[in-house]
Parts: C-alpha cells; sequence; structure tokens
C-alpha cells in the first residue's frame, strides 16, 4: 500500500484529496505549512507527494528546493492555484514530476498518481476490472457485459470505476460527486441521479442498485 504526503494549507482541498486516495487504497499524511512539509518528507517513508505551491511558512518551490537537495528523490505532483507559464516551468526545472492547476478534477490527480507510481509498484498491473459478466478496460475505457461491448464517456467511465473498485459498497450522492465531478461541484445537484441512469441504459438496468436513502450500489 503506497503511502502518500499531501502538502496543502486549504483545509477542503487537503481532505477532499486525502479522502479520494484513502478511497483508492492509498494511505495518507497531510501537513499543512512547508516547515512541516520537508521535515515529514525527509524523515518519513513516503511513495509519492502532493505539493502546493502556496504554503505558509516555507512555499512549495523552496519545500521542491530543499528536498531535492537532501536527495529525497520520491515523485512530486504540483497541485496549485499558479497557472502561469512561468510557475509550470518553474515547478518543472525544479524537480516536480507533474503539474496540476486547481480547480481540478479528483479523478484526472487520481490518474496522475497511478502513473508516477508505477515504475516502483511491484504488484501486477490492473487493466480489467470484473464484477460477474460485468467487466471494464481501463485502457480501451470500454465496458463489456455479457451482451455487448459499451462505449463510455469519460464520465460514465469514472463513474463505473467507482463502482467497480468498491463492490457491494453503497455509495452516497456525495462522495460520488467528489470523486467523479471535484471538490467545487454543486452538493445539490442531480447529475449523479441522471448519469445513473444513462449508465444503467448502457450496461443493464439491474447492475446498479439504488439504496433509499444512502444511495447507490454495484451488487
Amino acid at each position: 500500500m503506497s503511502r502518500i504526503l499531501i502538502a496543502e494549507d486549504e483545509q477542503r482541498i487537503a481532505a477532499f484529496v486525502e479522502k479520494g486516495l484513502r478511497a483508492n487504497g492509498f494511505t495518507t499524511t497531510v501537513v499543512g505549512d512547508g516547515d512541516a512539509a520537508l521535515a515529514t518528507v525527509i524523515t518519513g517513508d513516503f511513495e509519492l507527494m502532493v505539493l502546493d505551491l502556496g504554503l505558509p511558512r516555507r512555499d512549495g518551490f523552496a519545500v521542491l528546493q530543499a528536498m531535492r537537495a537532501a536527495r529525497v528523490s520520491l515523485p512530486v505532483i504540483i497541485l496549485t492555484a499558479r497557472d502561469s507559464v512561468h510557475d509550470t516551468v518553474a515547478g518543472l526545472e525544479g524537480g516536480a514530476d507533474d503539474y496540476m492547476t486547481k480547480p481540478f478534477r479528483f479523478e484526472e490527480l487520481l490518474a496522475r498518481v497511478r502513473l508516477r507510481l508505477k515504475s516502483t509498484d511491484r504488484s501486477p498491473e490492473v487493466t480489467v476490472l470484473r464484477n460477474g459478466e460485468l467487466s471494464l478496460d481501463l485502457r480501451t475505457r470500454r465496458a463489456r457485459t455479457s451482451e455487448s461491448t459499451v462505449d463510455l464517456t469519460a464520465r460514465e467511465f469514472a463513474l463505473l470505476e467507482l463502482f467497480l473498485r468498491h463492490p457491494g459498497q453503497v455509495l452516497s450522492r456525495e462522495q460520488i460527486l467528489s470523486h467523479v465531478w471535484g471538490y467545487d461541484f454543486d452538493p445539490g445537484s442531480n447529475v449523479v441521479d441522471v448519469y445513473v441512469r444513462t449508465l444503467r441504459r448502457k450496461i443493464g438496468p439491474d447492475r446498479i442498485d439504488t439504496v433509499r436513502g444512502m444511495g447507490y450500489r454495484l451488487p
């Protein structure tokens, strides 16, 4: 199980990232300032770091520079509101492995985390998720049932992947929203129900259960 350090001073975003990573099997530690980030990453045993640039006490650039000077070589994904070309280039040339700007979708961050961990992951890469006669190919982004092959939109793919990674678990609308649509999406929206109906039409009406008052579940 990979351990990830999240260096983010905005509590809402830190909690959102931590919750999503934990739901996907990662162990996480959260720190809220640059001094704590540097001390923790140097003394801890982590496989990856998600780093905000706008940290108090010591900004993300300084943390990254000190890490690399101390020969801490774990992958770093910068996650920041700074979207200028200058900052992007400075981050990548300063030793970051990837650069993402806010606002962001968790599904994209998760894909980038998995990509950066791939070279150090000793477990076989999972490319197909299965549940009975239903399967999802993570490379082609297509689903298969006993009757047909199904093309999916990006959101339908992310939604079905979430269900297949948590079979039998009731997922609330809020959990689905945060994972598939992102932390800044309107929690009062009915978009989850709309997409579940669309997905049912494509893969079969009996493959996703409605749990009244709680959410949805892949049986």
